[in-house]
Parts: C-alpha cells; sequence; structure tokens
C-alpha cells in the first residue's frame, strides 16, 4: 500500500484539474447555492455529461474537497470560501493559473537540474514578458493575485498600523489588493499603485468597483529603470520573491530614497522557516518562483538583512494568521525624500 503522503503528492495533479475543470462548469457554485446534490441532478442542471461529471466528483470527494453520503456531494464546510466566488477567500482564479500558465513551464525543471535555470532560460522571455503577453494573460493573472492576496491584506493592513502615513506607494501593486485593504481601513491614507502600463486599466477597474477612485490612483512604470514616487509608507506585496537577493537589494535601496524621513517600507511574503523546513505552501511557491520568476521564498531573518543593506532601520516582523506575513523597516534620518 502507498503511504498515504506520497499517494496524495502523486495523484495531487488529479485534483488540481478536478477543481479547475468543476469551478469553470459551475459545479462549485451550484453547490454553493443548493446546498449538495445528486450527480445526476447537478449534471442536468449545468447541461453537462453525469458520467464525466461523477468521475470528477468522486476525485474531489476521495481529496476531502467535497463530502459524500447517499449519492449526494456538498461541500466541505471549510472548503466553501475557497470556491464561492461572492467570497474574497475565492482562490479559484489562482487555481486556474496553475493549470492554464504554471503547468507547463514545469517541464524546464528537467533542464534546470542539467544546466541551471540561467542557461536553460538563455533564449527565454522574461518572465513577465510572458505574464503580461496580451491583455487576457495580464487580466487572469491579476485576477489570480487578487485572490491570492486581497482577504489576507485586510490583516496585513491592520498590522502595518497605517494610521499616520498619508501616501502609500504601492510598487508593483498589481490591480490594487493592499491598497484596497489599506484604503478602508485608513480614510486619510491615498495609495499609488506603482507598475507596469498594461496594469493600470484593471487598476482602475478595481478602484471604481471599490468606491475608492478619488484615493487610489496608477503611476506606470518600470521600478527597474524609473524612480519611485514619493511617499512616507512603501509596500512590496509579493514583489521581492520574484527577484534574487542583489535586485531586491536594489529595489529596497529605491524606495529608501524615494521614502520621505520617519516614513516606512513594508514588505509582505510568505516566510519559510528559520530552519526552511516548511510551511508546504511556501516550500511549493518557492519551486514555482524558480520556473516561473528568477526568485524565491525567504526567512523573515533574510528579509530583515535586506532591509538593513539598503538603509532602513528597526527592522520588524508581524506574523498574520495566514500564510502571508509582514516585515516593516523605518526611514531613519532628517534630510528630504526625492
Amino acid at each position: 500500500m502507498i503511504p498515504a503522503n506520497l499517494e496524495r503528492a502523486v495523484y495531487g495533479m488529479y485534483a488540481t484539474h478536478a477543481l479547475r475543470v468543476a469551478d469553470r462548469h459551475g459545479v462549485f457554485e451550484h453547490l454553493t447555492r443548493h446546498g449538495g446534490d445528486s450527480a445526476e441532478k447537478i449534471a442536468a442542471a449545468l447541461a453537462v455529461d453525469e458520467d464525466t461529471l461523477e468521475r470528477l466528483l468522486l476525485v474531489l470527494s476521495s481529496f476531502g474537497v467535497l463530502d459524500a453520503e447517499d449519492g449526494r456531494y456538498a461541500l466541505a464546510a471549510d472548503v466553501r470560501p475557497y470556491v464561492d466566488r461572492e467570497d474574497p477567500r475565492y482562490l479559484m482564479g489562482f487555481v486556474g493559473h496553475l493549470v492554464d500558465d504554471t503547468a507547463d513551464r514545469f517541464g524546464r525543471l528537467d533542464g534546470y537540474l542539467r544546466a541551471g535555470k540561467a542557461e536553460t532560460d538563455r533564449d527565454a522571455p522574461a518572465p513577465f514578458e510572458s505574464l503580461y503577453r496580451d491583455d487576457e494573460s495580464v487580466g487572469r493573472f491579476l485576477d489570480a493575485m487578487w485572490g491570492l492576496s486581497h482577504h489576507v491584506s485586510h490583516e496585513l493592513a491592520a498590522l502595518a498600523e497605517l494610521g499616520d502615513s498619508r501616501r502609500l506607494i504601492d510598487v508593483g501593486g498589481a490591480s490594487g489588493p493592499f491598497s484596497v485593504a489599506a484604503l478602508r481601513a485608513h480614510p486619510l491614507l491615498r495609495s499609488t499603485v506603482f507598475d507596469l502600463p498594461q496594469v493600470g486599466p484593471h487598476l482602475a477597474a478595481r478602484a471604481v468597483e471599490h468606491g475608492l477612485d478619488d484615493r487610489l490612483d496608477f503611476t506606470a512604470g518600470d521600478f527597474f529603470r524609473d524612480p519611485l514616487p514619493a511617499g512616507d509608507c512603501f509596500a512590496f506585496g509579493y514583489i521581492l520573491s520574484d527577484w534574487d537577493d542583489e535586485t531586491c537589494a536594489a529595489l529596497l535601496r529605491k524606495a529608501h530614497e524615494a521614502c520621505l524621513p520617519g516614513g516606512r517600507v513594508l514588505i509582505m511574503e510568505r516566510l519559510f522557516d528559520d530552519d526552511r523546513g516548511g510551511p508546504l505552501a511556501t516550500a511549493v511557491m518557492n519551486l514555482s518562483m524558480h520556473v516561473e520568476t528568477e526568485g524565491r521564498h525567504r526567512t523573515a531573518a533574510e528579509y530583515l538583512e535586506l532591509l538593513r543593506r539598503a538603509g532602513f532601520a528597526d527592522g520588524t516582523v508581524r506574523r498574520s494568521g495566514g500564510d502571508k506575513h509582514l516585515i516593516i523597516g523605518r526611514r531613519t534620518g532628517s534630510e528630504a525624500g526625492r
């Protein structure tokens, strides 16, 4: 008998694809509305093939995503928020990104093992050239990132204690999950998302959706080539894990130059345990960073050292109740910011 932990690892790809297909065809939406149903009734309601549907449902129930009893399938109670499109914790946008964009790149791991990433990817497009290849891809990626980060952003914004901040610069802030959370918590705060031009229309739509278009704006730019706008708080939400240490230190130095004296920088990231033994999601996404970007995940101590190198002081770590946490650095000195 295969050990249970190995069995789940071997067959995990089937569960991921089953999640994606079930979500696309409205299975989770049906179960959210109706509480539970038989494969026959779900298939009839959604106009899908019953045999294929039941095979998907059996996989999902075997993985504990669904509860199955007397031929009826229902969402497991702890799963429901993450598959409900109306819940801010909805995760299926990220699952779609994994299936549609990430999975094909894992074939490169063989080359990475033989020759290293730099040599294998020598002629490959830069990471965000691929992710931002057209507006559909941009939208899909931004939706995935929103689903992964908006819910926890409310907790992180509270941990950041932004009551004395007035201008947040959300570096690489995408469609604004952290900015939206911070602005909702602090009515006197204004935020500028600084990101590539392709992101602009998506940020504008989110700002209108959340009634924040008067306090949430966008500045197009490339943070490798362009100076950052001035502000008293700089946020790097899941940005530094895309890049190597030298690049991260350079980006943080740019933030230090643009930050007003007494201001701060916020790093929001998954964190490895000190011994790098977990958590599972961080270890998995660390591998994903290898195939999708040029970065990696780090321990809290490694981020504190990057802040020190960039000139920020009083580095502190504040952990959320989820899998993404906050590291804060302070800008000291009296000279004017850029």
